[in-house]
Parts: C-alpha cells; sequence; structure tokens
C-alpha cells in the first residue's frame, strides 16, 4: 500500500463558472481533511451543502485548468487523490484519477442503461478502457462483482427494469466498483430505494470497509450509514465546513447552529432535554 495518503484536501474552493446570465456560484470554500489508505469519511450536510459538488471533484470529476464547458472548478487550495493534484489538472491527469476512483453518483439506479443486460451494464466500464478486452474474463468479472453487492448470478442477462430499486442500486455499486478503485465515492447510496431494501444496503457498505485497503467518501443525510460504514464526518452548511470527526462526537458537542439542530433533532424526545459532557474543541487541521 502507497505511504501517500489517499486524498489530502487544503483549503479547498469549488466554484461553477458564469454561464450566460447566470453569475459564477461558490459551492465549496475553505475545505480541509486528509483521508488514509483504509478510511471512510461520511460527508453529511442539508440541500446545497456542497457536499455533492465535493464528491464529483473528489472522483475526478472536475472541470481540467482552462475548460470552458459548465462544471465545478477548483478556484482556491488543492485536492489531491492517489498523490495527483487536481487544481490544475489536464485531462489526462483526471483520466488517471477517475481509473483509479470507482464513483457512485446520486440517484446511481437511475443511470444504468436501460437496454443493457446487468452483465453489460456492470462491465461498461472495462469496455470505455479498452474496446478489445475479453468477453469472458468481462463476464467473470461481472459475476465476481454481483457476488460481492450480495445479487444471484442469475441477473446477469437481466435488465434494469426487471430489477427492484434496491437491485439496481447494487448493480450500480458493482459498475462503480469493475475496475477495483483504490477508493470508492459514493453519494447518496441509500437514496431512493425502499425500507426494505435500505438496511442491505447499508450492511454491504459497512462490510466493505471490513477490508483493511478499502477507502472511501460516503455522501448520506442516512445516519444510520455514517455511524455503520464511516470512522469519521465532514459536515458542511453552505459550502463551509461546521463540523469534523466521529459522528457521535461531532453530534455530542456542536460547534456550530447547524450543527446543533442536527442534533437536536437526531436524538429521541426523551433525551433532547439532556446535557451531554463536554469535549474538547476539534483541531482545525483535520486528519483521519
Amino acid at each position: 500500500m502507497s505511504s501517500e495518503p489517499a486524498i489530502v484536501v487544503s483549503d479547498l474552493s469549488v466554484e461553477y463558472p458564469a454561464r450566460g446570465p447566470s453569475a459564477s456560484c461558490v459551492a465549496l470554500r475553505g475545505i480541509d481533511f486528509r483521508l488514509e489508505h483504509g478510511q471512510v469519511l461520511g460527508v453529511l450536510g442539508e440541500t446545497g451543502s456542497g457536499k455533492s459538488t465535493l464528491a464529483q471533484v473528489l472522483a475526478g470529476r472536475v472541470l481540467p485548468a482552462r475548460a470552458s464547458e459548465p462544471g465545478p472548478r477548483i478556484t482556491g487550495g488543492e485536492a489531491s487523490v492517489l498523490g495527483h493534484p487536481l487544481r490544475k489538472a489536464r485531462k489526462r491527469d483526471l483520466a488517471e484519477v477517475t481509473f483509479h476512483v470507482g464513483y457512485l453518483p446520486q440517484e446511481a439506479a437511475a443511470t444504468l442503461e436501460p437496454t443493457l443486460s446487468v452483465q453489460d451494464n456492470v462491465t461498461l466500464p472495462i469496455f470505455e478502457r479498452d474496446e478489445h478486452y475479453s468477453r469472458r474474463l468481462a463476464g467473470e468479472r461481472a459475476a465476481t462483482m454481483l457476488d460481492t453487492v450480495h445479487l444471484p448470478l442469475s441477473v446477469l442477462n437481466k435488465y434494469p427494469y426487471q430489477l427492484s430499486s434496491g437491485q439496481r442500486q447494487r448493480v450500480a455499486l458493482a459498475r462503480a466498483l469493475v475496475l477495483g478503485p483504490s477508493i470508492l465515492i459514493a453519494d447518496e447510496p441509500t437514496a431512493g430505494i425502499d425500507a426494505t431494501v435500505r438496511d442491505a444496503v447499508i450492511d454491504l457498505l459497512a462490510q466493505l470497509r471490513e477490508h483493511p485497503e478499502f477507502s472511501a467518501v460516503i455522501v448520506s443525510h442516512d445516519l444510520a450509514v455514517l455511524r455503520r460504514a464511516t470512522d469519521t464526518s465532514l459536515v458542511l452548511h453552505a459550502g463551509r465546513p461546521v463540523g469534523f470527526g466521529p459522528i457521535e462526537d461531532v453530534l455530542a458537542d456542536p460547534t456550530h447552529p447547524f450543527v446543533a439542530g442536527l442534533a437536536r433533532a437526531l436524538k429521541p424526545p426523551q433525551q433532547r432535554t439532556e446535557r451531554r459532557p463536554q469535549r474538547a474543541q476539534p483541531k482545525s487541521t483535520k486528519e483521519i
């Protein structure tokens, strides 16, 4: 395993450039953290807090330097993924990052190709990299990935519309993992999933976390995901960090009104008037 951290983010600021009559928009400002190999970071925040933008950036879905198309652009600080700085990255540098980073976007189940079988959906990233890759080996890889996400091999030849929402989400996760990424970036992996299969997806993320080399950034509003599948959490509010640390510690001693309100909302009714013991303030340089 490399001694280089999986991710290092230093005073990161991200903007969406002006487009037509729309002014530029600052999505993130002053983000700092360090993610070591084998660790999982949770990202929590309300809608519009910048958490999905952070996921896109860390997955290498960021505008390269001097690009003119719409999308997130690093305008301050730096984010390095697997030793690759992203702020002035060129397209080929970003391609290297996306090869080693699995990305499960928001509403990932809806991104499956409806005209392709489950096997072809899962192996799509392989053939995007090498169109001459052996179909037999790709099929074996797809079967291995379905086993990893606890789906029966009988779904290999089915189509997305024939699957439940939970099964489609697990197929999307298998696709994100098919290239054997060093890091997984998952944006709201339990959103839109029926409550009956939500726990199965959380269990799967928790099991992946048990692998010593599994590193991930998991964006989620689901406290069960943060408790069971992450080591520490970053709380965002209006694009700024307002909490950092193990999720229970962050909620026990909130340092920002948004986190305090979140903690009150998440407490059982009988505990909302109880006081928690005082904890030390988190350090400004965050490291996990």
